[in-house]
């Protein structure tokens, strides 16, 4: 049996040698459409949404996605910054309306794309739902799969061809950088965030190849879109923003829960830095084969000057949370050092992505802090709240030793 406490680290990368990951398995499941397609060929309102697989790269597959039926609401199937509250089944039922339609391209396709390639795009590129026909080579396969980054994603088949019956509504800050093969694809996004485009938009025109020096675009797989636009708008955020400001005065504690995880945000006087704390309960999407021996606390942190390595332990939730507390913090116009505690329970039996923890951690952060004048009555309280003994995160941070030892040239003045 694999150990759980590698599950945990490995969350099906296959550190296990494995040649497929048999929670992965466990947690795809087959079904009876709730569709019904004649000939192969349907309508339907993308909302947009593209998925751009990662097995086979640089050979992958990019599919719009979009569900049989023509509606303006169909938006609402591929948003998750709106779905926050909704129950597990009640997701997993929504994302299996969406069928992929793949085609097979090289990621860098996406600096000379073909006609198809370049109508995927353009789809990508809208702000709203785009009414579309679609031709497949086959009946769509009957398939839900679930990966710890992305939302589920529903029945495929292979695209034959694809015809958009109306002009896609393209922002126009989102229409003059991608046809801007001049501007790196960083600065692009960073210029749509600040002008108010939301992040699953800004994932999926990243992933469809839209952004970037001209020669130089890729298409990029989405489970690794949605971390580098995390990572990339909130070191932003606090390079420009957060560092400048004025530190806040009292330890914050934050707390929300939602489908079995269970957060609190600490915001501590301080210099910018950061961590997050993950302790997978038995039962849980990645402890499924632990016993109630095996718990283990995973983190990653980064000090004053960021990180120089991917956080291999948290994995993208790291870079989500991350972007929800700096967001937070340049709204209130204040500095802080951020530790994140993440006990996920037997309740979260299915990863949906890592956009729970984003939505999480922001509707955390808009609720009254608890305030507290030391470290220690704060740790007091989340050690009350929490499953697991406090001693187990306190052994694996890096971050909360150095704040309940380290002396302050204030603390002799």
């Amino acid at each position: 049996m694999i150990p759980a406490s590698l599950c945990v680290k490995c969350k099906g990368r296959l550190w296990c040698q494995l040649s497929s990951c048999p929670i992965i398995e466990k947690f795809e499941v087959r079904q009876k459409s709730l569709v019904q397609i004649k000939n192969n060929k349907f309508e339907g309102s993308s909302p947009p949404g593209v998925f751009v697989s990662w097995t086979g790269y640089p050979n992958v597959s990019i599919a719009p996605v979009a569900p049989p039926v023509i509606s303006e609401k169909n938006a609402f199937l591929d948003n998750p910054e709106e779905w926050f509250g909704l129950p597990s089944n009640e997701i997993v039922a929504m994302r299996s309306q969406l069928i992929s339609s793949r085609r097979r391209a090289r990621v860098a396709d996406a600096a000379n794309p073909s006609r198809d390639l370049s109508l995927i795009q353009e789809l990508a590129l809208s702000l709203k739902p785009v009414e579309a026909e679609f031709s497949l080579k086959s009946a769509p396969r009957q398939f839900l799969s679930f990966h710890e980054s992305t939302a589920p994603t529903g029945p495929s088949a292979e695209l034959d061809r694809m015809k958009l019956h109306e002009n896609p509504k393209i922002p126009s800050k989102a229409d003059y950088l991608s046809s801007d093969t001049a501007v790196k694809s960083n600065t692009a996004v960073r210029e749509l965030y600040e002008d108010g485009l939301p992040v699953h938009y800004l994932y999926k025109i990243l992933s469809a190849g839209t952004l970037g020096v001209g020669k130089n675009r890729k298409l990029v797989p989405t489970r690794w879109s949605i971390t580098a636009i995390d990572d990339n708008v909130s070191k932003y955020l606090v390079e420009e923003f957060v560092k400048s400001f004025p530190q806040v005065g009292e330890f914050e504690l934050y707390r929300e829960s939602y489908l079995g995880n269970h957060f609190f945000v600490l915001l501590c006087p301080g210099t910018w830095s950061f961590e997050m704390l993950e302790c997978w309960l038995p039962g849980a999407s990645w402890a499924l084969f632990a016993d109630r021996s095996e718990v283990n606390v995973i983190s990653d942190f980064e000090g004053y000057n960021g990180r120089t390595k991917y956080a291999d332990n948290v994995t993208g939730a790291y870079y989500s949370a991350r972007l929800a507390i700096a967001e937070h913090l340049v709204k209130k116009k204040r500095l802080a050092t951020a530790i994140v505690f993440r006990e996920i329970s037997h309740e979260y039996t299915v990863p949906l992505g890592v956009w729970v923890i984003r939505e999480t951690v922001r509707k955390a952060l808009e609720k009254k802090p608890l305030s507290f004048s030391d470290l220690k009555l704060a740790l007091e309280y989340v050690g009350f709240r929490m499953t697991v003994p406090l001693d187990k995160y306190l052994m694996a941070s890096k971050l909360l030793p150095n704040l309940k030892f380290q002396k302050k040239i204030t603390d002799w003045v």
